[in-house]
Protein backbone atom coordinates (compact mmCIF):
# COMPACT_ATOMS: atom_id res chain seq x y z
CA UNK A 1 0.00 0.00 0.00
CA UNK A 2 1.26 3.81 -1.08
CA UNK A 3 1.44 6.21 1.88
CA UNK A 4 -0.69 9.11 1.44
CA UNK A 5 0.64 12.21 2.96
CA UNK A 6 -0.64 15.79 3.17
CA UNK A 7 1.82 18.78 2.14
CA UNK A 8 0.69 22.49 2.11
CA UNK A 9 -2.95 20.80 1.58
CA UNK A 10 -1.68 18.88 -1.25
CA UNK A 11 -2.14 14.49 -1.31
CA UNK A 12 1.18 13.26 -2.22
CA UNK A 13 1.41 9.34 -2.53
CA UNK A 14 4.87 8.53 -1.17
CA UNK A 15 6.41 5.50 -2.57
CA UNK A 16 8.92 2.13 -1.74
CA UNK A 17 9.92 4.61 1.37
CA UNK A 18 12.28 1.29 2.24
CA UNK A 19 13.97 1.18 -0.89
CA UNK A 20 17.76 1.41 -1.01
CA UNK A 21 18.97 4.33 -2.77
CA UNK A 22 22.45 4.76 -1.74
CA UNK A 23 24.08 1.17 -1.05
CA UNK A 24 27.35 2.11 0.42
CA UNK A 25 25.01 3.55 3.89
CA UNK A 26 21.94 1.96 3.19
CA UNK A 27 20.47 4.85 2.75
CA UNK A 28 16.92 4.62 2.08
CA UNK A 29 14.01 6.99 -0.17
CA UNK A 30 12.18 7.73 2.94
CA UNK A 31 15.21 9.20 4.32
CA UNK A 32 16.12 11.02 1.37
CA UNK A 33 12.24 12.65 1.52
CA UNK A 34 12.81 13.54 5.09
CA UNK A 35 16.09 15.12 3.72
CA UNK A 36 14.34 17.23 1.63
CA UNK A 37 11.66 18.32 3.95
CA UNK A 38 14.05 19.06 6.10
CA UNK A 39 16.34 21.22 4.13
CA UNK A 40 12.91 22.49 2.14
CA UNK A 41 13.61 26.19 3.70
CA UNK A 42 16.79 26.33 2.45
CA UNK A 43 16.69 24.79 -1.25
CA UNK A 44 13.76 26.35 -2.14
CA UNK A 45 14.66 29.70 -2.54
CA UNK A 46 17.17 28.27 -5.25
CA UNK A 47 14.62 26.32 -7.12
CA UNK A 48 12.16 29.04 -7.27
CA UNK A 49 11.55 30.85 -10.39
CA UNK A 50 14.34 28.71 -12.30
CA UNK A 51 13.23 25.81 -14.74
CA UNK A 52 14.09 23.02 -13.48
CA UNK A 53 15.78 19.84 -15.10
CA UNK A 54 16.04 16.38 -13.44
CA UNK A 55 18.42 13.58 -13.26
CA UNK A 56 16.36 10.67 -12.28
CA UNK A 57 17.95 7.54 -10.51
CA UNK A 58 15.02 5.91 -9.10
CA UNK A 59 16.67 2.45 -8.49
CA UNK A 60 19.81 4.18 -7.07
CA UNK A 61 23.01 5.15 -8.72
CA UNK A 62 24.02 1.71 -9.81
CA UNK A 63 20.49 1.78 -12.20
CA UNK A 64 19.18 3.48 -15.10
CA UNK A 65 19.94 7.53 -14.80
CA UNK A 66 18.48 9.68 -17.21
CA UNK A 67 18.19 13.46 -17.92
CA UNK A 68 14.86 14.88 -18.86
CA UNK A 69 14.16 18.70 -19.00
CA UNK A 70 10.33 18.02 -19.93
CA UNK A 71 7.50 17.56 -16.69
CA UNK A 72 7.59 14.07 -16.11
CA UNK A 73 4.17 11.87 -17.22
CA UNK A 74 1.86 12.17 -14.55
CA UNK A 75 2.84 15.64 -13.26
CA UNK A 76 -0.04 17.18 -10.88
CA UNK A 77 -2.03 20.03 -12.57
CA UNK A 78 -1.60 21.79 -9.47
CA UNK A 79 2.81 22.06 -10.14
CA UNK A 80 3.83 24.74 -11.64
CA UNK A 81 5.59 24.73 -15.50
CA UNK A 82 7.09 27.35 -17.47
CA UNK A 83 7.90 27.84 -21.36
CA UNK A 84 11.09 26.74 -22.29
CA UNK A 85 11.15 27.22 -26.49
CA UNK A 86 14.15 24.56 -27.70
CA UNK A 87 14.68 24.28 -31.58
CA UNK A 88 13.54 20.95 -31.45
CA UNK A 89 10.54 21.90 -29.79
CA UNK A 90 9.36 25.64 -29.53
CA UNK A 91 6.47 25.02 -26.87
CA UNK A 92 8.19 22.71 -24.44
CA UNK A 93 7.63 23.49 -20.72
CA UNK A 94 9.52 22.71 -17.82
CA UNK A 95 8.41 22.46 -13.77
CA UNK A 96 9.33 24.79 -11.54
CA UNK A 97 9.60 23.68 -8.01
CA UNK A 98 7.66 27.03 -5.75
CA UNK A 99 6.61 25.25 -2.71
CA UNK A 100 7.26 22.55 -0.45
CA UNK A 101 4.75 20.52 -1.85
CA UNK A 102 6.23 20.60 -5.27
CA UNK A 103 9.42 19.73 -3.72
CA UNK A 104 8.51 16.59 -2.20
CA UNK A 105 6.52 15.38 -5.55
CA UNK A 106 9.90 16.10 -6.91
CA UNK A 107 11.88 14.22 -4.63
CA UNK A 108 9.39 11.04 -4.83
CA UNK A 109 10.46 10.53 -8.29
CA UNK A 110 14.15 10.49 -7.04
CA UNK A 111 15.90 12.84 -8.90
CA UNK A 112 18.17 15.36 -8.72
CA UNK A 113 17.86 18.93 -9.46
CA UNK A 114 19.64 21.26 -11.97
CA UNK A 115 18.81 24.80 -12.68
CA UNK A 116 19.83 27.38 -14.85
CA UNK A 117 21.96 30.81 -14.00
CA UNK A 118 18.91 32.83 -15.01
CA UNK A 119 14.85 32.54 -13.90
CA UNK A 120 11.74 32.00 -15.78
CA UNK A 121 10.73 35.73 -15.26
CA UNK A 122 13.62 36.52 -17.05
CA UNK A 123 14.76 33.96 -19.65
CA UNK A 124 18.69 33.82 -20.53
CA UNK A 125 19.01 36.99 -18.32
CA UNK A 126 21.63 35.43 -15.78
CA UNK A 127 21.68 36.38 -12.18
CA UNK A 128 24.03 33.88 -11.65
CA UNK A 129 27.66 33.46 -12.97
CA UNK A 130 29.36 29.66 -12.18
CA UNK A 131 32.21 28.10 -12.77
CA UNK A 132 32.32 23.66 -12.09
CA UNK A 133 36.05 23.29 -11.26
CA UNK A 134 36.48 19.66 -12.22
CA UNK A 135 39.66 18.12 -11.44
CA UNK A 136 41.30 15.40 -13.84
CA UNK A 137 42.89 12.37 -11.80
CA UNK A 138 45.46 12.57 -9.83
CA UNK A 139 44.33 15.97 -9.53
CA UNK A 140 41.56 16.32 -6.55
CA UNK A 141 39.41 18.60 -4.72
CA UNK A 142 42.86 20.57 -2.61
CA UNK A 143 43.86 21.52 -6.80
CA UNK A 144 39.99 22.58 -6.89
CA UNK A 145 40.54 24.83 -3.89
CA UNK A 146 44.20 25.93 -4.82
CA UNK A 147 42.16 26.85 -8.05
CA UNK A 148 39.16 28.34 -6.72
CA UNK A 149 41.20 31.03 -4.30
CA UNK A 150 42.93 32.39 -7.08
CA UNK A 151 39.38 32.79 -8.90
CA UNK A 152 37.87 34.31 -5.96
CA UNK A 153 40.25 37.14 -6.00
CA UNK A 154 40.47 37.63 -10.02
CA UNK A 155 36.18 37.84 -9.57
CA UNK A 156 37.29 40.03 -6.61
CA UNK A 157 39.63 42.49 -9.01
CA UNK A 158 36.47 42.88 -10.90
CA UNK A 159 34.34 43.52 -8.08
CA UNK A 160 32.64 40.62 -8.11
CA UNK A 161 31.94 38.53 -5.17
CA UNK A 162 32.23 34.29 -4.97
CA UNK A 163 30.64 31.88 -2.54
CA UNK A 164 31.71 28.24 -3.07
CA UNK A 165 29.82 25.11 -2.81
CA UNK A 166 30.47 21.16 -3.19
CA UNK A 167 29.62 19.34 -6.32
CA UNK A 168 28.41 16.44 -4.75
CA UNK A 169 30.74 14.97 -7.04
CA UNK A 170 35.33 15.23 -7.17
CA UNK A 171 35.00 19.18 -6.99
CA UNK A 172 33.69 22.52 -6.27
CA UNK A 173 31.51 24.99 -7.70
CA UNK A 174 31.79 28.85 -7.39
CA UNK A 175 28.72 30.84 -7.43
CA UNK A 176 28.90 34.68 -8.26
CA UNK A 177 25.70 37.10 -8.06
CA UNK A 178 25.97 39.52 -11.00
CA UNK A 179 23.20 42.29 -11.81
CA UNK A 180 20.80 40.58 -14.45
CA UNK A 181 23.10 40.92 -17.25
CA UNK A 182 22.48 38.86 -20.94
CA UNK A 183 23.60 34.91 -21.00
CA UNK A 184 25.88 35.50 -23.68
CA UNK A 185 28.13 38.23 -22.01
CA UNK A 186 28.13 36.33 -19.02
CA UNK A 187 29.68 33.21 -21.04
CA UNK A 188 32.10 35.55 -22.59
CA UNK A 189 33.57 36.78 -19.38
CA UNK A 190 33.79 33.85 -18.05
CA UNK A 191 35.52 31.98 -20.34
CA UNK A 192 37.94 35.06 -20.49
CA UNK A 193 38.81 34.15 -16.82
CA UNK A 194 39.48 30.58 -17.65
CA UNK A 195 41.45 31.45 -19.97
CA UNK A 196 43.51 33.42 -17.62
CA UNK A 197 43.28 31.21 -14.81
CA UNK A 198 44.86 28.29 -17.36
CA UNK A 199 47.82 31.16 -17.92
CA UNK A 200 48.96 31.85 -14.65
CA UNK A 201 48.26 28.36 -13.43
CA UNK A 202 49.44 26.48 -16.48
CA UNK A 203 50.55 23.24 -14.56
CA UNK A 204 47.31 23.01 -12.71
CA UNK A 205 44.27 24.74 -14.81
CA UNK A 206 42.65 23.78 -18.39
CA UNK A 207 39.58 25.56 -19.93
CA UNK A 208 39.55 23.28 -22.26
CA UNK A 209 37.11 20.13 -22.31
CA UNK A 210 39.09 17.62 -23.89
CA UNK A 211 39.54 14.41 -21.35
CA UNK A 212 43.32 14.18 -23.09
CA UNK A 213 44.32 17.97 -21.54
CA UNK A 214 42.66 17.49 -18.01
CA UNK A 215 45.14 14.44 -16.15
CA UNK A 216 46.02 16.09 -13.55
CA UNK A 217 44.80 19.35 -13.85
CA UNK A 218 41.66 21.34 -12.78
CA UNK A 219 38.96 22.03 -15.46
CA UNK A 220 37.86 25.11 -15.26
CA UNK A 221 34.14 24.42 -17.14
CA UNK A 222 32.67 27.69 -17.89
CA UNK A 223 30.35 26.44 -20.46
CA UNK A 224 27.42 25.90 -17.75
CA UNK A 225 26.75 29.80 -18.25
CA UNK A 226 25.05 29.18 -21.34
CA UNK A 227 21.48 29.98 -21.37
CA UNK A 228 20.40 26.27 -22.33
CA UNK A 229 23.13 24.72 -19.78
CA UNK A 230 22.27 23.98 -16.08
CA UNK A 231 24.02 23.00 -12.78
CA UNK A 232 23.44 20.82 -9.84
CA UNK A 233 20.86 23.17 -7.42
CA UNK A 234 22.62 23.89 -4.00
CA UNK A 235 21.46 21.42 -1.60
CA UNK A 236 20.42 18.90 -4.23
CA UNK A 237 21.40 15.13 -3.03
CA UNK A 238 24.00 13.47 -6.06
CA UNK A 239 23.01 10.08 -7.48
CA UNK A 240 26.64 8.52 -5.93
CA UNK A 241 26.84 5.88 -3.58
CA UNK A 242 27.26 7.87 -0.67
CA UNK A 243 24.32 10.18 -0.51
CA UNK A 244 26.53 12.89 -1.35
CA UNK A 245 25.25 16.66 -1.76
CA UNK A 246 25.72 19.89 -3.38
CA UNK A 247 26.39 22.31 -0.89
CA UNK A 248 28.38 25.37 0.35
CA UNK A 249 31.36 25.50 2.33
CA UNK A 250 33.05 28.53 3.63
CA UNK A 251 36.02 30.30 2.17
CA UNK A 252 37.83 29.45 5.57
CA UNK A 253 37.62 26.19 4.68
CA UNK A 254 38.49 26.12 1.19
CA UNK A 255 41.96 27.77 2.41
CA UNK A 256 42.12 24.95 4.68
CA UNK A 257 41.75 22.38 2.09
CA UNK A 258 44.18 24.63 -0.49
CA UNK A 259 46.96 24.79 1.94
CA UNK A 260 47.33 20.60 1.72
CA UNK A 261 48.65 20.80 -1.48
CA UNK A 262 51.85 18.76 -1.50
CA UNK A 263 51.43 17.34 1.67
CA UNK A 264 50.46 13.95 0.79
CA UNK A 265 47.61 12.18 3.08
CA UNK A 266 47.17 13.64 6.56
CA UNK A 267 46.78 12.40 9.53
CA UNK A 268 44.18 12.35 12.05
CA UNK A 269 45.31 13.43 15.70
CA UNK A 270 44.70 16.74 17.83
CA UNK A 271 46.23 19.02 15.65
CA UNK A 272 46.06 17.84 12.48
CA UNK A 273 45.95 19.61 8.98
CA UNK A 274 41.98 19.74 7.52
CA UNK A 275 41.53 16.44 6.09
CA UNK A 276 40.24 17.05 2.19
CA UNK A 277 37.73 14.96 2.97
CA UNK A 278 35.65 17.00 5.19
CA UNK A 279 34.61 18.70 1.77
CA UNK A 280 32.79 15.58 0.76
CA UNK A 281 29.46 16.89 2.56
CA UNK A 282 26.76 13.79 3.07
CA UNK A 283 23.24 13.86 3.12
CA UNK A 284 23.47 13.92 7.11
CA UNK A 285 25.71 16.78 7.54
CA UNK A 286 23.56 19.37 6.15
CA UNK A 287 21.21 19.84 9.23
CA UNK A 288 24.30 20.70 11.54
CA UNK A 289 25.94 22.78 8.98
CA UNK A 290 22.81 24.72 8.97
CA UNK A 291 22.73 25.31 11.77
CA UNK A 292 26.00 26.59 12.88
CA UNK A 293 26.07 28.69 9.08
CA UNK A 294 22.66 28.92 8.03
CA UNK A 295 22.38 29.14 4.35
CA UNK A 296 25.83 30.26 2.95
CA UNK A 297 24.51 31.26 -0.17
CA UNK A 298 21.78 33.63 1.24
CA UNK A 299 23.95 36.19 -0.04
CA UNK A 300 22.98 35.36 -3.78
CA UNK A 301 19.92 36.57 -3.44
CA UNK A 302 20.97 39.87 -1.94
CA UNK A 303 20.64 42.62 -4.59
CA UNK A 304 23.60 44.79 -3.12
CA UNK A 305 25.80 41.46 -3.07
CA UNK A 306 25.16 41.74 -7.29
CA UNK A 307 28.06 43.27 -9.41
CA UNK A 308 28.78 44.49 -12.58
CA UNK A 309 29.74 41.96 -15.82
CA UNK A 310 32.60 44.40 -17.09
Amino acid sequence: MTPITEVEGRRLALSNLDKVLHPVTGTTKGEVLHYYATVGAVILPHLRDRPVSFLRYPDGPDGQLFFTKNPPPGTPSWVKTTPVPRSEDPRARQVVIEDLASLMWAANLVVEFHTPQWRASSPAVADRLVFDLDPGPPAGVVDCCRVALHLRERLLADGLEAFAKTSGSKGLHLLVPVVPTPSPRVSAYAKELAVEAEAALPGLVTHRMSRALRSGKVFVDHSQNAAAKTTATPYTLRARALPTVSAPVTWEEVEACAAQAGRGAPSRGPGDPFDPAALVLLMGDIAPRLELYGDLLAPLFAPERAGAVP
